[in-house]
């Protein structure tokens, strides 16, 4: 990442307070790393608006983190994000998990621009709120949209190509695709939303053959568990509500009450082993923020 961040989400508080920040504007081409990754239907533009929060003259220096899965789980968010040339669009300039603040630029306060010195300060008085709120989970696993982006890299990889393959993909894949990166990329992609990690990333059939669509969406935990009481298929629900959660019940009915006692409270998130997790009671509350 370099000296800039792009101009998105500039409604968020730490531009308003306690200091008002007024990026001046400028547009830079768009990096050829920005194209080559893009997932998106749309076309990226020739150029992007960015602003400068620092002043280094360097094009690299500093980094937070990948954009992909950064936000899924409810204690993380993404308060910047930074024009680079070396990674993708959407990836975290600066951020926030629990009570850590992110700063991905390198530069010392003498060498920021005013607007950057400004939302400096602006997310140190933010970040205080968040007062001994610990991070949820820890980066275990890769969020599926970037499981896309490397399986069409595997003919860029430098070194052993099958050992690479293996350790993100099936071996049962690798006679059909080991050559075809952008057959592998598409296969993944058709089937995203169905994307799970058991030693390597897999795409799940059995919720596929239930007729459940996503393996990430919170109705999809609600009919397991309503699938529960059909006998023909119990054994294979036990087993992949297993797989999604870190819980263990006996009969459905203790699911159905689990459920309902934390619904409210219920995320999934990819990076944290693709798993439906619970916020603890009390997290979510500004309490320390009155402080």
């Amino acid at each position: 990442m370099g000296d800039a961040a792009h101009a998105e989400s500039l409604d968020h508080e730490v531009f308003r307070a306690p200091f008002t920040v007024q990026p001046e504007f400028e547009l830079w081409d768009t990096p050829d790393n920005y194209k080559r990754n893009h997932l998106g239907s749309d076309r990226l533009p020739a150029r992007m608006k960015v602003w400068r929060v620092q002043k280094t003259g360097q094009e690299i220096g500093g980094v937070v983190a990948r954009g992909e899965g950064f936000t899924d789980s409810p204690d993380a968010e993404v308060l910047a994000l930074g024009f680079n040339t070396g990674k993708s669009y959407g990836d975290v300039g600066i951020g926030r998990q629990g009570s850590f603040l992110q700063w991905g630029y390198s530069a010392p306060p003498s060498q920021m621009t005013e607007p950057g010195q400004k939302l400096f300060l602006n997310c140190i008085h933010y970040i205080r709120k968040f007062d001994g709120k610990a991070p949820l989970l820890r980066c275990q696993t890769i969020e599926r949209s970037r499981i896309v982006v490397l399986a069409g890299a595997i003919n860029r990889v430098r070194g052993d190509r099958k050992a690479f393959f293996l350790w993100l993909f099936p071996e049962e894949l690798y006679e059909k695709y080991h050559s075809d990166p952008g057959g592998l990329a598409a296969y993944y992609k058709a089937n995203l939303e169905l994307v799970y990690h058991d030693k390597v990333y897999r795409i799940d059939d059995d919720l596929k053959s239930l007729g459940i669509e996503s393996n990430r969406k919170i109705e999809s935990l609600q009919r397991l568990i309503k699938l529960l009481d059909d006998a023909e298929h119990a054994a294979t629900v036990r087993r992949m509500l297993g797989h999604y959660t870190d819980q263990s019940f006996d009969t459905p009915q203790q699911w159905r009450q689990w459920f309902e006692e934390s619904e409210n409270r219920i995320y999934f998130t990819d990076v944290g082993g693709y798993k439906f997790k619970v916020v603890p009671e009390g997290y979510l509350t500004m309490e320390t923020a009155k402080k």
